[in-house]
């Protein structure tokens, strides 16, 4: 199934100012154009990609900052049905997360990742499954399965029955 989707890389809406620190009104002004784009192509998934960002000592975002960037959803008229998955190499200050946690409280549709795949695989179970188009004769179906997800599962104990010998009957 198709999925339509922009990725959004954190050179391309993180700004700093003079003094290289980050610049908050910049930076929402920049996600919410980037967000209006999304909305009007009619792109209902989005990820953010923050792997190129390498986190110093101090946190970049401050938990105020975090919010009002939230809040920048809002403003621009992202709906409950649209997601975003925040794509991260590293979260030692749990930032990310953070933003997530933030958006999800506010009703929205939003998930911190470590893993490219395991965001893209979320993003795609947001998408309405299309009209089945006729198969043309050399198409095959391949299935996909998640073994991430298969190896965290604990192993189910096998079930056995145990007979119990019938006791002699009196007709017998």
């Amino acid at each position: 199934m198709p999925l339509d989707l922009q990725i959004i890389r954190a050179s391309e809406f993180i700004r700093l100012g003079a003094q290289g620190h980050f610049d908050l009104a910049a930076s929402k002004a920049a996600l919410a154009e980037i967000a209006a784009a999304c909305r009007k192509r009619g792109i209902n998934q989005a990820l953010l990609d923050l792997r190129g960002l390498r986190p110093g000592p101090k946190p970049v975002f401050s938990p105020a900052d975090l919010i009002e960037l939230v809040n920048t959803f809002r403003e621009v008229g992202f709906t409950h049905e649209e997601r975003l998955a925040i794509l991260y190499h590293s979260d030692p200050h749990h930032r990310a997360r953070l933003f997530a946690f933030l958006s999800i409280v506010r009703g929205w549709n939003v998930r911190a990742f470590g893993d490219f795949e395991q965001a893209i695989l979320w993003l795609g179970e947001g998408t309405a499954p299309a009209t089945a188009a006729p198969r043309s004769p050399g198409e095959k179906r391949i299935p996909v399965r998640d073994r991430k997800r298969e190896s965290n599962r604990p192993a189910r104990p096998r079930r056995t029955k145990t007979v119990k010998p019938r006791s002699p009957s009196p007709a017998d």
